[in-house]
């Protein structure tokens, strides 16, 4: 497993993580005994680096992480969490009364005195340009509440506002196969300042496996579901923001490609090492909702891809998928 400094944290984490979301509850059930199957199962295979958020679940996988943690004492883990996504979306809501109060309830899920990482959960575009917001981050940091705090974001422009700022360890932000824009962006700029990039939703919401077909059915509370068009939060969360039909088209152009650069591995693991060979990669943070998930996303930490394979799927993108990405992108 290939190990990457988080960004401004001083912190070394495994390239593949694990995103939690699905912990939650929220791409389907998965049951108590499941979900510590899956934190084994990943830890096991070399990852530490753990993803979840307040929201998720309403806190159910945060507490599932928190259970864990307290039955591994002498687990080597980062755990990052997400916060500002439980109340109504208005600028305002993020300031230092609400901040130390979300950070209450994720510190007594977590179990935890001070939490390694707190993101900003996709706020209000004018959050990540207010000051007094910084300002407040600082004196939690100060608190002792957190060590470190970084932000997730929808968009390039929300990347580029938080990077600017001296204090941001991290971002957060979708990148895969077929999301490149922020590796054209964002990258660059995370690098100069020495910011970490956390990359979710890396498998395309489970495009890039190529294991789904037009008749695919998922279940109702599954967001892959119910949010293809956006209406219940970012399009870009869901299949980012391809239209389904398309990213099946260009799925199994990719894993084609992905065969003839590595045989032995499965479509999935050839995305996630691609998107880890891209410059300024801290953690990759694919989802698992088995065991055997959380193993072969792991896998993928020591897979080598070559520039050939690079140029390929920057080929794929431009012909199949620039186009098609949602119109904000």
């Amino acid at each position: 497993m290939q190990q990457r400094l988080l960004g401004r944290t001083n912190i070394t984490v495994s390239v593949i993580g694990l995103g939690t979301w699905q912990l939650g509850a929220d791409w389907g059930e998965v049951d108590e005994a499941d979900a510590f199957s899956v934190l084994d199962a990943a830890y096991g295979a070399g990852v530490s680096f753990f993803d979840t958020a307040d929201v998720y679940g309403d806190g159910r996988s945060e507490a599932l992480i928190g259970r864990w943690l307290k039955a591994n004492p002498q687990a080597q883990v980062t755990v990052a969490t997400k916060m500002g996504r439980r109340v109504e979306q208005l600028p305002e809501a993020y300031n230092l009364d609400a901040f130390r109060a979300w950070n209450d309830r994720s510190r007594t899920n977590l179990g935890v005195d001070t939490l390694d990482l707190v993101q900003l959960h996709c706020p209000p575009t004018p959050v990540y340009s207010t000051d007094a917001v910084y300002d407040a981050l600082d004196t939690m940091v100060d608190e002792g509440r957190m060590a470190n705090y970084g932000v997730s974001v929808e968009t390039v422009d929300e990347a580029l506002a938080a990077i600017a700022r001296p204090n941001i360890a991290t971002v957060q932000i979708i990148i895969n196969a077929f999301r490149h824009k922020p590796l054209e962006e964002v990258l660059p700029a995370a690098r100069a300042a020495g910011v970490g990039i956390i990359a979710r939703v890396p498998l395309a919401s489970g495009l890039l496996t190529n294991r789904y077909t037009l008749n695919t059915t998922f279940a109702d509370n599954d967001h892959r579901n119910f949010n293809r068009d956006g209406s219940a939060f970012d399009v870009g969360e869901t299949f980012s923001g391809v239209d389904y039909a398309t990213g099946l088209d260009a799925a199994k152009n990719f894993a084609q490609l992905a065969a003839a650069e590595a045989p032995e591995a499965t479509s999935a693991q050839v995305a996630l090492a691609w998107l880890a060979a891209q410059e300024g990669i801290s953690s990759i943070i694919p989802g698992a909702r088995t065991a055997d998930q959380a193993r072969a996303n792991a896998a993928a930490g020591s897979l080598q891809i070559s520039g050939g394979f690079n140029a390929s799927v920057r080929e794929l993108y431009d012909t199949k998928l620039r186009a098609a990405i949602h119109p904000r992108w």
